[in-house]
């Protein structure tokens, strides 16, 4: 159903990488989830009702509460879609990984109030009625469900959207739910057993685990994170095609919402080059990688000497004290500056986040070898940086 509804409102409906594409698709999810979270509320407040089980009623306000989240997934899709003003010149593409992160908290909150009521049931247990019509509502319950954790999952794949996965993954949590609250009605019925509040205590305790696991994914992008290893391949690729370029480095990559990300990176060309071409090269590539990965680019030049015997000499002598210090280390911008006394090597030091050395002693440990090189009294001046992707 949400396939044929995406391809009769949404204009160019395969052209995930638009953000207006992208907006058309979260708010069409969005009123489907509200929709069909609205009826679950019905037919399950109906069966709680009737059973009197503390469960199912449980179930029905949680489906209450994901309408309530549908809703806050729409009006963050449609504020993300929003152009760029004087108080935000970024745009508002984080308003959708803010919904994201009230649906994870809503999902935490429900998860919460459950195993509340759940064990108030455990403590004063009350025998609950089964029929037919309970069974079969609860079955179709998960049946559509299980249709809204597909749709939300495989739209969020394919437009990479936060929320939607928050959508799918509070989607799957209320399938899993009502599944436990089936089987705690038919033990219950069978059996004699009053387990009604036990299963409840279960169903909240995953719905609270899966809201975490929601707000991690929904707080990563808003923290900052860095990006996938398939765009920075991509970038490499579009990059190091120019036969200019010998190298790339420094890569940053700020996302502020899907579709509004901004590129920086250093490119290595040769310092005996055309400055003119050389420039009209980098806005080449900052145009390509500007309509190929829809972002913004900016592209630092960086000259490298090449030619010159002493200097790479030194450079590889350089590269290889580092790696004895720390395997993970790398250098670039490496330079050479000669003086009466002593002759000075300057170079980026690229440490990894993950080292349990402190920076201080991996610095001093670096100046230590290179002061060791044979021949001239060579000092290291060394900037640090860090891996943003």
């Amino acid at each position: 159903m949400i396939t044929l509804l995406s391809r009769i409102f949404i204009r160019n409906y395969k052209d995930t990488q638009s953000p207006q594409v992208r907006r058309a698709y979260g708010m069409l999810c969005g009123f489907m989830g509200i929709f069909l979270n609205i009826l679950l509320f019905l037919g399950k407040w109906l069966a709680g009702t009737i059973s009197g089980s503390i469960a199912i009623t449980a179930d029905a306000f949680n489906n209450l509460s994901d309408a309530g989240s549908s809703l806050i997934t729409l009006v963050g899709f449609h504020l993300s879609g929003q152009a760029p003003d004087r108080e935000h010149p970024f745009g508002h593409g984080r308003m959708e990984y803010i919904s994201g992160l009230f649906v994870s908290i809503a999902i935490i909150l429900m998860g919460f109030e459950l195993m509340k009521s759940s064990v108030e049931k455990i403590l004063s247990p009350e025998p609950i009625e089964c029929s037919p019509l309970i069974l079969g509502i609860l079955g179709v319950s998960i049946l559509i469900k299980l249709y809204m954790y597909f749709y939300n999952h495989t739209i969020g794949l394919k437009i990479d959207s936060a929320a939607m996965a928050a959508a799918s993954t509070d989607s799957l949590s209320d399938m899993v739910s009502t599944t436990l609250v089936l089987l705690a009605t038919l033990i219950s019925q069978y059996t004699g057993l009053l387990l009604d509040g036990w299963f409840g205590t279960l169903v909240g305790l995953f719905i609270f685990y899966s809201g975490i696991k929601a707000v991690k994914e929904t707080m990563d992008p808003l923290l900052g994170q860095p990006p996938k290893e398939e765009f920075v391949r991509e970038i490499k690729k579009i990059v190091l095609t120019s036969p200019t370029i010998y190298g790339m480095h420094d890569l940053i990559v700020h996302d502020y919402g899907p579709g509004r990300r901004m590129i920086s990176l250093h490119a290595e060309v040769p310092a005996d080059g055309d400055l003119v071409k050389i420039h009209d090269e980098i806005d080449n590539i900052e145009q390509e990688l500007s309509w190929q990965l829809s972002c913004s680019a900016t592209i630092h030049i960086d000259p490298v000497i090449t030619d010159d015997r002493e200097i790479n000499h030194l450079h590889e002598m350089t590269e290889k004290a580092v790696k004895e210090v720390y395997a993970g280390l790398s250098i670039h911008d490496f330079r050479v500056v000669k003086g009466t006394t002593h002759t000075n090597l300057i170079f980026d030091l690229l440490i990894p986040f993950d080292m349990e050395t402190t920076e201080v002693a991996i610095l001093n440990a670096v100046k230590e070898k290179i002061r060791e090189f044979p021949g001239d009294n060579y000092h290291a001046v060394i900037q640090v940086d860090r891996g943003y992707c």
